[in-house]
């Protein structure tokens, strides 16, 4: 009965079933969130470090965040890359990589990252674009595929650095991670970004058990190996 109206027998089947499905895809959806944090948590446990204690890598990895209109980046990837420059400066790594979305022509995060580090001092050999770090998975995987980096140290927000140090590890690559807390002033950037790291979990099992390619594959790029050189 709905409202006080007795439904057909039929339509009350695929109510009660549409139900059942409904329940089972919530259920189903709260298990994957729930195994995603497990994997990330474990896999990435013992990788994450301060920025003072983190072991030395020929390389660091800046994975891309949101830039503004004026060419300015956020908060988040500002402290970013303040991170890597750090790390730079203390001989924890040797070149800086910064990967991000440069899909639209008038939108364009690495070349955005590469002008902060420029204006901080930062030498420009010492930095590395990659144009299509669409995302986290693509990023990493360029970072092997396409240029040829078997080590590095990941920097993001702590609310991301569990995906991105496990993504790079499941993919061969020898990773640690170093996380930014101090965006956490945003308080509700910080907090809608949270809750959609649970999603992105998931996604990022998908990706790693089905072996994907990035977006964009192509020929060995040097300009890691001249950074390091």
């Amino acid at each position: 009965m709905l409202s006080g109206v007795v439904l057909p027998s039929r339509l009350h089947t695929w109510l009660r079933r549409l139900t059942c499905l409904g329940a089972l895809g919530v259920a189903a959806s709260v298990l994957a969130m729930a195994a995603g944090d497990l994997w990330v948590r474990s896999s990435a446990h013992g990788h994450v470090y301060e920025e003072s204690a983190v072991p030395a890598a020929p390389v660091a990895l800046v994975l891309g965040a949101e830039v503004y209109p004026d060419g300015n980046p956020s908060p988040f990837l500002a402290a970013r890359l303040e991170i890597a420059r750090q790390l730079l400066a203390a001989g924890k790594v040797k070149a800086i990589l910064v990967s991000g979305d440069h899909r639209e022509w008038d939108y364009n995060e690495p070349g955005a990252m590469f002008k902060w580090l420029l204006d901080r001092g930062v030498p420009n050999s010492r930095i590395v674009l990659d144009h299509a770090g669409f995302d986290t998975y693509d990023s990493c995987a360029r970072a092997k595929e396409i240029f040829g980096v078997t080590a590095l140290t990941v920097v993001t927000q702590s609310y991301h650095i569990d995906r991105a140090v496990t993504v790079c590890r499941s993919l061969g690559i020898e990773a640690n991670g170093v996380a930014d807390d101090s965006v956490r002033v945003y308080r509700e950037p910080w907090y809608h970004s949270v809750a959609r790291e649970r999603g992105a979990v998931v996604k990022a099992m998908i990706d790693v058990v089905s072996g994907r390619d990035p977006v964009f594959l192509g020929p060995h790029e040097t300009g890691v190996d001249k950074a390091l050189a």
